[in-house]
């Protein structure tokens, strides 16, 4: 093979895409090519998996689940302990993978392992930390309080970008919880999960858990559906577009299963007549560009003050004007390619209709093409200026493309950043206390994050992770998302020989 990384994630040419306990040699589904984006060129094969090959694999999450449940949390929480060490081995070599294959720059693949492997330390500690609460009983003679329980085996459905971190944001909770799990990958990069099975599998025979983490790759309308049909399945955790969640949700719900939906984003900055400009432009400028524009906390509006609206405006076209596009691989290289040419014509079809409603193209607006970009995925990073009457930035473009806005006073420019759909992340640059406490306060940001003087990407593990409105309203990751993963139960005690009732109620002698 081309990449030495590679061979050292135990990829082949022809790769199996099904994990049930171990690797099923011959899985019954078609065979996919992964296709670099970088290049256009295949890096390798995988065999999908068949109705029958996802049966495996359910059947021995099943199996794994009914002894794991009793396992301590505290050495439920070892064995992730020692998944972080073997990601800490392979961080350079899964980093270059995800880049290979997604795309995104060197250093936000070796970032996207790093947030695998601090997940895993938040993990270790959360399994000495699912705490229940005690009630006092209006009983004499009575205690009452709540526990956790497991679910059972948890569905994670992932998405392209982030190909490996948001498996690990779902898995290592899910597990010290006490569940097994079985994780379809994106179709787009199911060498980034094959190469995570591949190292996380001797930790799970080491701790005869080969059956808790299963992955089962293959198309959305075959395995997907049967995943998220499987009642044996009580929760499933789905990363992706706001049409694949409402499809998730109206299946999962009907058989009355939980979801944790994290969705669409159209995330916006405020920047205020106080804002430290400086700041501001580095922010932005991360926010739009950075993983090309293909986060789902990606920065897709920037709402400006009138008074800096135009010394903001040219400090961004200059800066956009200087971003390396190119080979993510390159560590000189800030903006890669888009996933595929599918996704690259949305961005210039997006660019196309914000011409047509008015808008104003001042920087970029092009696919790439020549030497250098002969996969037909790579953009430029693009710069609109919008307003209120157009309908174009309402709708999630999965590109860099930031529309430009401004406002006069801070009701405006909130009323404004609440008008769209998604409710993922938001974001206010102010030296201004009050501007800043308005943006925070309950008429103040809808989204599920909101965050002064630091963008709308970047989030950390420690915090919980979700939206609100189309975003599906879900939390993974830090705070006490914990608690998706698991069951509550309410438990009385009566110590005594009496029985009395509750509420007082009397009934017989």
């Amino acid at each position: 093979m081309a990449y030495d990384f590679l061979k050292n994630l135990g990829i082949e040419d022809v790769n199996s895409g099904v994990w049930a306990g171990e690797w099923i040699k011959e899985p019954g589904g078609s065979v996919i090519d992964s296709v670099s984006p970088i290049t256009g060129d295949v890096i390798a094969k995988v065999r999908c998996a068949s109705k029958e090959d996802y049966e495996s694999a359910a059947s021995a999450a099943q199996e794994a689940f009914e002894k794991w449940r009793m396992i301590p949390g505290p050495v439920r929480g070892q064995m992730i302990r020692e998944m972080a060490d073997e990601l800490r081995k392979y961080k350079k070599d899964l980093g270059a993978l995800v880049t290979l294959e997604m795309g995104k720059i060197r250093a936000e693949g070796e970032g996207e392992v790093q947030e695998m492997i601090d997940i895993c330390d938040f993990a270790v500690g959360l399994s000495r930390q699912m705490y229940g609460k005690t009630m006092h009983s209006e009983r004499p003679g009575h205690r009452m309080y709540e526990q956790w329980h497991p679910l059972g085996i948890v569905g994670i459905i992932s998405a392209f970008n982030f190909p490996v971190a948001v498996w690990a944001w779902n898995s290592t909770i899910a597990a010290v919880c006490g569940n097994s799990m079985i994780w379809k990958p994106s179709s787009k990069t199911p060498l980034c999960a094959i190469a995570v099975q591949n190292i996380i599998e001797p930790v799970l025979k080491r701790h005869d858990a080969a059956g808790l983490m299963n992955t089962v790759v293959g198309r959305g309308s075959e395995i997907g559906e049967t995943l998220i049909s499987d009642k044996r399945v009580p929760l499933v955790s789905a990363t992706g577009s706001c049409r694949m969640g409402r499809r998730i949700g109206e299946v999962v719900g009907k058989r009355l299963g939980r979801t944790i939906l994290e969705l669409g984003g159209n995330n916006a900055i405020i920047a205020t007549a106080d804002a430290d400009l400086d700041m501001c432009l580095r922010t932005v400028m991360f926010g739009a560009v950075g993983t090309a524009g293909q986060r789902c906390t990606t920065t897709r509006r920037l709402i400006m003050h009138k008074d800096i609206a135009r010394d903001l405006t040219d400090r961004l076209v200059s800066a956009y004007g200087q971003v390396p596009i190119g080979d993510p691989l390159d560590q000189a290289t800030l903006m890669g390619p888009l996933i595929d040419r599918a996704a690259a014509a949305d961005f210039g079809q997006a660019v196309s209709m914000a011409r047509e409603q008015g808008g104003s193209v001042i920087y970029g607006g092009k696919v790439l093409e020549g030497d250098g970009f002969k996969s037909g995925c790579y953009v430029e990073p693009t710069l609109i200026k919008a307003d209120e009457n157009m309908k174009i930035w309402r709708d999630e473009t999965f590109a860099p493309v930031l529309y430009l806005f401004e406002y006069e006073d801070v009701d405006e420019a909130i009323r404004l950043h609440n008008c769209v759909d998604q409710g993922l992340s938001s974001s206010m640059f102010t030296l201004n206390l009050r501007e800043a406490e308005s943006f925070l306060s309950h008429r103040g940001s809808d989204c599920g994050i909101a965050n002064i003087n630091v963008g709308t990407s970047g989030a950390e593990i420690g915090g919980a992770f979700g939206g609100e409105k189309d975003t599906g309203g879900g939390r993974e990751a830090g705070s006490d998302a914990w608690k998706a993963y698991m069951r509550r139960q309410t438990t009385t005690i009566n110590w005594t020989t009496e029985l009395p009732l509750a509420q007082g109620i009397k009934f017989g002698d």
